[in-house]
């Protein structure tokens, strides 16, 4: 068969399958699985991935399939019933917007123009008509026009209040909120211009008046102590107070807690050395470790999990609030948990040499490849032999004779050396691990990372570098091996159940990479896999640019969230992948502890205590029918749609906090201070940078620009001065100085002051630029429009390591993996 027929074959089968009634939205790698299936060659897959690949790019350049939000195949929205689409609105700075499709995989977003919104903000659910735009680059274009608010997501907001032409009006903080709102009744609340306020819009902007509302608070002057804690909790809608039900349902919890009954029921550890590994300054500890070895050289893992589903009933008072916050929220100084803290911090809490109720995992790895051999899962209860801190088992493992400690310095011989040898053990292990992972094409994103230190009033006093001791990744190796192990089990049954996906690079995400890497100085193959990416990283390591392309990678890549779909981990390089180690923060987590309560239920005549095996091939179709009655994949959707909201809901409340705060020590200390920083992106109307000393990025504006006038090519991310011919790429140091900062608008503006090209050794400027350093300024630039809106573990610190979601301490993709 000729390359022609088998690509016009593999498009007809692709038309036909997404084409299908009641076709699933699928990725590419699955939609090519499923085809090869229905074809009878799953064994084989389809031929040559690549032909595959480029009959599906004609038929998206045909524009007879689109890659939705999901990244799944679709089809095109001029086949989409009445031409319409009812989705939640994302407003942008300059005025346009988008919907996206409530249902992620059914459509592509749809891009609405400005003044087509119909007053729309962001978070609000919409209908909009689908319109044609077009023919560009090959394909037929879309665009939108709200027609109909069905629901107003947001009404209260907080901002400052001030006066314009004699009216008072508050002015919403950062770019999420609407216009400016009037407010009459300002006078009569006795505020003063310049205090942050909580507004409730009672009339939304519509063709002939802005919007209105009514101060409902004052949280006073920006500078007062936790004022920009509590705007960040109302800007966000996050929870506060705990209802009285709830906290009455945890005590009761609580002192029904009988730890001897319980250890009769369960597989006992409570001899076994087991201890845990957190940040210095953890409040509760929902994971342990265990590590032995077998006579032929296995390594027997054991991973230990609070055991939450034990207090915490479904449909109770305790869960239905668990599930409304979804997850902990951790700002810098202050967290707002998933659990009540006699729970979190107390009987849940894997305390040092307390009887504490897990969930264990045992995986047994072979000593060579690193390979899970076989797991088990139990019911448990274990004292905690020690209590570690990163640094503290770090100094351990490197033997170290002075060791860190909280309390002060501790000497080696003050530590059992069983533990020593067991942490020793841990550390051989978990690089076995980490080199097979890294050999099945896990990406490891280096992407800088800090510590606020704050003061007692909550204000940011300094920063320092996180610690980036191997025990960080030594955890999370552990528990990502415990993830999956819980994930392929419940895969391999068939049971519904919640996993963590995270999409690989979609088409459009693959193109943008590319080109960035080419900007700056990188070339990638057409085929961006894991691979691909992870051979990009490792040029860049240690260079100036690194961290440009490291979040240039982060972008290309969807965000990952809860479903029951089957994508994988794309950047774990995972296929079954769920969260089960951090019930105490994260409710899909408690979800996966009840589906393996049921799990016990079932097996618990043939193994009573545990462990328990997965069932043989021969078995697993009878243990999934007696597991019938737990939730439905329809129902998981809906469940996993909502928690990823409430995850996203939380890294943003925490990324505004951290943002504030950072903007506001600037403001009070360093404007006009100078700094050491990175281009990271390029604009027509600008050069972004971020400050290597707060993490704060700022937009240098042409024409405050060094002298000169600039030619910008911002695709290809290199800016060249007309009259110095100095270059300026993504990923060049530059030394700026801090010419404004504007917190309520979350706006940074710096100046360069010279240009380190990476490589050069030198200042960056030309022989002409130096001649004309003391002349007098001028004020060309290249460009002019407004700057458009940026975007900036599983163990979390509870003092000031708010830290980036998908951030990385030295190694870690997502500290919610």
């Amino acid at each position: 068969m000729s390359d022609g027929s088998t690509t016009d074959q593999l498009r007809q089968s692709i038309l036909k399958r997404v084409s299908a009634e009641g076709y699933t939205p699928m990725r590419p790698r699955q939609l090519a699985a499923a085809i090869a299936q229905a074809h009878g060659n799953p064994s084989e897959g389809i031929p040559d991935y690549g032909t595959f690949r480029g009959a599906l790019r004609d038929l998206m350049d045909d524009g007879d399939v689109v890659l939705g939000s999901g990244g799944a195949v679709l089809i095109p929205a001029s086949r989409i019933a009445n031409n319409e689409l009812v989705g939640s609105y994302r407003s942008h700075p300059k005025g346009f917007g988008f919907v996206i499709p409530q249902e992620p995989d059914s459509h592509e977003d749809l891009f609405i123009p400005p003044g087509d919104e119909l007053g729309a903000m962001s978070g609000d659910i919409v209908r909009a008509k689908i319109i044609p735009a077009g023919y560009r680059n090959g394909k037929d274009m879309y665009e939108g026009s709200v027609l109909e608010i069905i629901e107003r997501r947001e009404t209260r907001f907080v901002g400052t209040v001030g006066k314009l032409e004699g009216k008072w009006f508050v002015f919403p903080d950062g770019k999420r909120g609407p216009e400016p709102i009037a407010v009459p009744d300002a006078g009569s609340r006795y505020v003063e211009p310049g205090q942050k306020v909580i507004v409730e819009v009672t009339r939304f902007a519509d063709d002939r008046r802005g919007p209105e509302g009514v101060i409902s608070q004052v949280l006073g002057d920006p500078s007062d102590k936790d004022v920009d804690l509590r705007s960040a909790i109302v800007q966000f809608g996050l929870p506060e107070e705990w209802p009285e039900a709830v906290l009455d349902a945890a005590g009761d919890a609580v002192r029904s807690f009988d730890p001897e009954t319980e250890k009769s029921k369960r597989l006992d550890l409570t001899n076994e050395l087991i201890c845990t590994i957190d940040p210095d300054d953890a409040k509760d500890y929902d994971d342990a470790i265990s590590l032995s070895r077998e006579s032929d050289g296995t390594w027997k893992l054991g991973v230990h999990i609070a055991d939450v589903s034990y207090f915490v009933k479904a449909g109770g008072a305790l869960d239905q609030e668990a599930y409304s916050r979804g997850n902990s929220t951790y700002f810098p100084g202050h967290v707002i948990p998933m659990l009540p803290e006699v729970l979190s911090n107390g009987v849940c809490s894997l305390v040092e040499g307390e009887p504490r109720l897990v969930k264990s995992a045992f995986i047994w790895l072979d000593p060579k490849t690193g390979r899970p051999k076989r797991t088990a899962f139990a019911n448990s209860v274990i004292h905690s032999f020690a209590r570690l801190r990163y640094i503290e088992a770090q100094d351990l493992i490197d033997g170290k004779d002075d060791i860190y400690h909280t309390d002060g310095p501790k000497k080696r011989s003050d530590y059992d050396p069983k533990l020593i040898q067991q942490l020793e053990h841990m550390n051989t292990c978990a690089k076995l691990i980490q080199k097979r992972r890294q050999a099945d094409g896990q990406i490891v994103l280096n992407m800088p990372s800090i510590e606020l230190e704050l003061d007692s009033q909550g204000k940011v006093v300094g920063a320092a570098e996180e610690d980036d001791s191997f025990t960080h990744t030594l955890i999370e190796m552990f528990m990502v091996e415990a993830n999956e192990a819980v994930a392929r089990l419940f895969a391999g049954m068939g049971v519904p159940h919640i996993r963590r996906i995270h999409p690989g690079p979609d088409g459009e995400g693959e193109a943008r990479l590319k080109t960035f890497a080419m900007s700056a100085g990188y070339r990638i193959p057409d085929l961006v896999d894991r691979h691909a990416i992870q051979a990009l990283l490792a040029n860049v390591r240690g260079k100036p640019e690194e961290f440009a392309v490291n979040l240039a990678v982060l972008r290309s890549i969807s965000q990952a969230e809860y479903s029951p779909k089957l994508i994988g981990h794309f950047a774990l390089a995972s296929e079954h992948y769920s969260h089960f180690t951090s019930p105490i923060r994260r409710y899909a987590d408690l979800m996966v502890h009840r589906l393996m309560d049921r799990y016990f239920e079932v097996m618990s005549a043939d193994f009573g205590q545990g462990p328990v095996p997965p069932p043989p091939g021969d078995q697993k179709v009878a243990v999934s029918q007696k597991m019938s009655d737990v939730p439905s994949d329809e129902e998981l959707d809906d469940i996993g749609s909502y928690i990823s909201y409430t995850e996203r809901r939380s890294e943003s409340a925490e990324r505004e906090l951290r943002s504030v705060k950072v903007l506001q020590l600037l403001a009070d200390k360093h404007v006009g201070d100078e700094f050491k920083g990175v281009v990271t992106g390029i604009t027509n109307f600008g050069l972004f940078v971020q400050l290597e000393t707060y993490l704060a990025e700022g937009l240098v504006r042409y024409q405050d620009l060094l002298d000169d006038w600039w030619d910008v090519d911002a695709k290809a991310g290199v800016i060249r001065g007309k009259r110095t011919n100095t270059v300026i790429r993504i990923g060049d140091v530059v030394q700026t100085k801090i010419a404004r900062v504007d917190v309520p608008k979350r706006e940074l503006d710096i100046v360069v002051l010279n240009v380190q090209s990476r490589g050069t050794g030198g200042t960056g400027k030309s022989k002409a630029q130096e001649r004309q350093q003391n002349a007098k300024p001028r004020h060309d630039y290249g460009g002019g429009l407004e700057p458009r809106g940026r975007t900036g573990s599983d163990k979390r610190s509870q003092r000031s390591k708010s830290r980036d979601t998908r951030g990385k301490n030295r190694g870690k993709w997502d500290k919610r993996k």
